[in-house]
């Protein structure tokens, strides 16, 4: 698989029925950007082109809640990390439609992600995106280009180690918090989501548990000089145990999961 392609061809219909749907729900009435709401969303994950084993998953991961908070707009320029098998890439494509830009990125340790792009580009799916396999600070994007990054279930991967690999290999956690900075615009917006950790736990937990806890994420993004902005508790869980592996069974599609939303200052 080549680690970095553009797929630019024209997006199918369905998509661009999305988009104009989007579009106007986006003009306010002075003009300006509307918020969006979860109804605004519907369309996108309806798409009959994502993938029926993508969309019994929505119940519990709540995409459109998620679109809603992150205010995805077709036209966007969208740089998502750590990408896994792409279930979000397919969303975030749709949403910001045939004008926007996908940036996907995941460390060349997380092969995995190979054949579940090349699956879907196979199948005509991501035509706006272009595929990056980098470590997570050095993201392959201008300066002050991207209108929004996300990093959906990811930033407790920046302390983990592959085996037989080097620690840090994944990226250095200052100068990954320094390079979302860099590629986000002048107002443009941050997205953390991840498992959350116990209060107090120890950055370790990114290894043994994959989780992490919230605090660790809001002290690093505003370490680096991004703003906090708002929270949303969508995907939150008090009843989950933050001790167990975010793969037990006992605990798997429904952990406490946290969302933040951060701003790059103008």
């Amino acid at each position: 698989m080549n680690v970095s392609f553009v797929r630019a061809s024209r997006m199918s219909a369905a998509a661009i029925v999305v988009a104009a749907v989007l579009a106007g729900c986006a003009a306010g009435s002075q003009g300006g950007p509307a918020p969006l709401s979860v109804a605004d969303y519907s369309s996108v994950l309806a798409d009959t082109g994502r993938p029926a084993a993508d969309k019994a998953d929505d119940a519990a991961r709540k995409p459109a809640e998620v679109l809603s908070f992150a205010q995805i707009r077709p036209g966007d320029t969208v740089l998502e990390m750590e990408a896994g098998r792409g279930w979000f890439s397919e969303i975030l494509s749709t949403a910001i439609g045939p004008t926007g830009k996908l940036i996907i990125q995941y460390p060349p340790q997380f092969a995995y992600g190979d054949a579940a792009f090349k699956a879907r580009t196979d199948a005509g799916r991501l035509k706006n995106a272009t595929i990056t396999v980098t470590a997570f600070d050095k993201l392959q994007a201008a300066d002050g280009s991207v209108d929004k990054v996300l990093w959906i279930l990811g930033p407790h991967e920046v302390y983990f180690t592959p085996r037989d690999a080097q620690p840090g290999v994944l990226g250095n956690v200052q100068k990954t918090y320094a390079e979302i900075l860099r590629v986000l615009k002048p107002g443009g917006t941050f997205i953390a989501m991840d498992h959350a950790a116990a209060a107090g736990a120890a950055t370790s937990t990114g290894q043994t548990i994959h989780r992490i806890d919230p605090a660790v994420v809001l002290a690093e993004a505003k370490a680096a000089g991004l703003q906090y902005v708002d929270k949303s508790d969508v995907l939150a869980n008090p009843k989950d145990d933050r001790s167990k592996m975010v793969f037990d069974a006992t605990v798997r599609r429904h952990t406490d999961q946290f969302l933040f939303r951060f701003r790059k200052p103008k």
